[in-house]
């Protein structure tokens, strides 16, 4: 029955991930939510993001979570816009991302609660 809640955690995680992708990635076609369809597409994603990970954190650690959360979310949304807005990090930037990812693995993998 554990596991069943687990699978269940990591499915909201996994919601929560996609919709933050989604709200912070098309944030800036909102153009300061002056336009209506991207303002509300932004919005209810988000709202529906910080449901799932509400959830995921009932069934999951707080800090696995959100560590996990933040991680894949900015790093995605950097990905994003890399891709939609050409917005190329730096040495630095791209360094950063890389110990964000290591950090998180390393707290997954390592950081067990008791």
């Amino acid at each position: 029955m554990k596991s069943i809640s687990l699978l269940s955690g990591y499915i909201y995680l996994v919601f929560a991930i996609v919709t933050g992708i989604a709200s912070n990635g098309f944030l800036k076609t909102t153009e300061g939510f002056t336009k209506l369809n991207p303002t509300i597409f932004c919005v209810s994603s988000i709202i529906i993001c910080l449901f799932c990970i509400s959830k995921a954190m009932t069934i999951i650690p707080v800090g696995f979570t959100y560590a996990t959360y933040g991680a894949l979310t900015i790093t995605a949304v950097t990905l994003f816009g890399i891709f939609k807005y050409n917005q190329t990090p730096n040495l630095y930037g791209t360094l950063g991302l890389v110990f964000i990812i290591i950090g998180v693995v390393l707290l997954n993998i390592f950081g067990k609660v008791k």
